[in-house]
């Protein structure tokens, strides 16, 4: 399977849902539970973000969702871990240290891995990680997320980022059902996540959730 380049088809459009797996997965059962939702729910993108930094317990779980993933013909990005993109034959990395690793996961990896940056709650920062040369930006918290992660990401920073740069726009944490009413229209993407992963119905709670999108 060649690296996929996340969707940014011109025209107006729905913004698309972009899945981020549990920090700690079940590998006999989570591979059937993306597989249940990928087939109800169109996903864009998956990202496996583990807590763990051990990379033969990365490595478990990419081959597995790999597997998974692109059956369906959806790109399974690395959360953080640059230089296991290629050896696990995965699409690309999302980093979430902002502007500051672009350039050297691009020298690494090369044109067709897609890249992706967290910016936080700041325009600027990922205006730099674009610049840098990021496939995408995601922006957020959105609500508070009882996390204290601080500054909150605007309506008008996406709002501008829609009108203003090409580069897909991805929004991330804190997502409620108003949260999603409220950026889809400047929104490429929604990263959802933990927002889905506590309930008991993931699939469920994904349906609820992005009802304002399909």
């Amino acid at each position: 399977m060649t690296h996929p380049a996340l969707p940014d088809e011109d025209g107006p459009q729905a913004p698309q849902i972009y899945l981020i797996t549990p920090p700690q997965i079940e590998l006999s059962s989570f591979p059937a539970t993306l597989a249940e939702i990928m087939d109800q729910v169109d996903i864009a993108c998956v990202r496996l973000a583990l807590a763990t930094s051990d990379e033969d317990d990365v490595s478990r779980a990419a081959d597995l969702l790999r597997e998974t993933c692109h059956a369906r013909d959806v790109p399974l990005i690395l959360d953080t871990h640059v230089r296991l993109v290629e050896k696990l034959g995965l699409d690309g990395v999302h980093l979430t240290d902002g502007a500051r690793t672009v350039r050297y996961a691009r020298k690494e990896l090369g044109a067709d891995v897609v890249i992706g940056a967290f910016a936080g709650a700041s325009r600027h920062e990922g205006m730099n990680a674009g610049e840098s040369g990021a496939d995408y930006v995601a922006l957020g918290p959105l609500s508070d997320t009882g996390l204290g992660a601080g500054a909150l990401a605007a309506r008008e920073d996406f709002q501008w980022w829609s009108e203003m740069i090409e580069l897909p726009i991805v929004a991330e944490g804190g997502l409620t059902l108003e949260t999603v009413e409220t950026f889809a229209p400047f929104a490429d993407f929604f990263a959802i996540g933990p927002e889905i992963w506590s309930n008991e119905a993931p699939l469920e709670a994904l349906k609820a959730l992005t009802a304002p999108i399909r």
